[in-house]
């Protein structure tokens, strides 16, 4: 089997983990999430062999959501697009921050911020100049 990786991506519109989960569900109710990309991961076995998708709110990373699937959309354009299947389940994981970027970045599991415990899922973040120092000094 595959090692897996995971994809990260900047979360626009949303300001927060919980803002992203409520409009999942307005939106898809009980199926699975999707964000639709218009490239096609070309690690699509390694995403598929237990990746997640990292969310980036506002420069820092804090929640992800395993990755279950890829299908094709084909827009009103004419043009070939990628859906990422996700899982429901919105997992809060511990902050680190994140530059700015434009689509989405492979992340290896390595590089991955853990998951935090369930208790602690809806702490508040660290601030952002806060996290950033922290991680500077390996202590995310």
């Amino acid at each position: 089997m595959a090692k897996h990786v995971n994809l990260m991506k900047l979360c626009v519109g949303a300001e927060g983990p919980d803002e992203l989960e409520a409009w999942q569900q307005r939106r898809y109710g009980d199926a699975p999430a999707q964000h639709v990309t218009r490239m096609w991961p070309k690690r699509e076995d390694a995403l598929l062999a237990g990746g997640s998708i990292y969310w980036v709110f506002k420069g820092t990373m804090l929640a992800r959501q395993r990755l279950i699937g890829l299908e094709e959309r084909i827009g009103a354009d004419g043009i070939r697009r990628c859906a990422l299947m996700l899982e429901r389940d919105l997992v809060r994981v511990a902050a680190v921050p994140r530059r700015p970027f434009q689509g989405w970045r492979y992340l290896e599991p390595g590089d991955a911020p853990p998951d935090l415990p369930k208790d602690r899922a809806h702490d508040d973040a660290l601030p952002a100049r806060l996290a950033a120092e922290l991680a500077e000094m390996g202590l995310r």
